[in-house]
């Protein structure tokens, strides 16, 4: 293994109905034909991956201006990031030790608005912006027509980006540092399997939002699938990638905010 270590920057919470994050969570019968709706705190997460070779960004949260009209107001009522004002990413950088200028490479687990809001910081700068090719098309298709998913806004990735089109299923990025294709949540969600000294840890993201999606394999909201046939074997391909690594192994979720809490800013050295 190579000596590298991931920190992970709290990008603040966004509040949101269980109901999206888990297929089913609240569900009407019979006998009791109104339920009550419970509202969930989830994180929003960006992580500096520090490789000997290069230092990445992976995400950009949200664009700080979210809850001030940014965002669509009826995507704004649903995914409430409450404290979007407070989590400039130059900011959240800084106070994990690092600067726009550390930054060598941006990958992009996908475009939606609560991950794709800070790459304006990068146009111009001619860093390299890795996201799969999938996800790129849907994006404009998205964002570009009466298509697709409101959860695109050109406004955050339609800039003069250095783009580097991650294309197929895998894609070695850096020694122990593998891209691999999970499509579902969108068509072009980007995981990653990166080796650090003394365990492995295998990014999942929003193709897991919280444990319930992984341990209990219970699908993403209606709204939040893109396809849930490919979901659920990207699902399998990850539980593949866990049962093959030897040692110690750490899945990363999108949005879990026990989780992400319990791994106390990352693995750093």
């Amino acid at each position: 293994m190579v000596d590298t270590s991931i920190h992970l920057l709290d990008r603040g919470r966004v509040y949101a109905d269980r109901g999206y994050v888990v297929d089913g969570y609240s569900m009407g019968t019979a006998a009791a034909r109104t339920v009550d709706h419970e509202i969930g705190e989830f994180v929003v997460w960006s992580a500096v991956v520090d490789h000997p070779d290069v230092t990445v960004l992976w995400d950009t949260g949200s664009h700080p201006d979210a809850g001030a009209g940014y965002w669509p107001e009826p995507l704004y009522a649903a995914f409430e990031h409450v404290d979007a004002a407070d989590h400039e990413l130059a900011s959240d950088l800084d106070a994990a030790g690092f600067d726009l200028a550390d930054i060598d490479a941006v990958v992009m687990s996908h475009l939606h608005l609560d991950h794709a809001g800070g790459l304006a910081a990068f146009a111009g700068t001619g860093t390299p912006v890795y996201v799969h090719e999938e996800e790129l098309k849907f994006a404009y298709y998205s964002a570009k027509t009466t298509e697709g998913s409101i959860a695109y806004l050109a406004s955050d990735f339609d800039h003069d980006l250095d783009w580097k089109i991650v294309h197929r299923d895998r894609h070695t990025f850096a020694p122990d540092f593998e891209l691999i294709h999970l499509p579902g949540h969108t068509p072009g969600v980007l995981g990653a399997r990166i080796g650090l000294p003394d365990e492995t840890v295998v990014v999942v993201g929003d193709e897991c939002y919280v444990d319930a999606n992984y341990a209990d394999e219970v699908p993403l909201g209606p709204g939040l699938l893109w396809s849930e046939p490919h979901w659920f074997d990207s699902l399998q391909l990850v539980k593949e990638e866990v049962r093959r690594t030897d040692g110690a192994v750490d899945v990363l979720y999108g949005h879990d905010l026990d989780q992400f809490a319990s791994f106390e800013g990352g693995w750093n050295r």
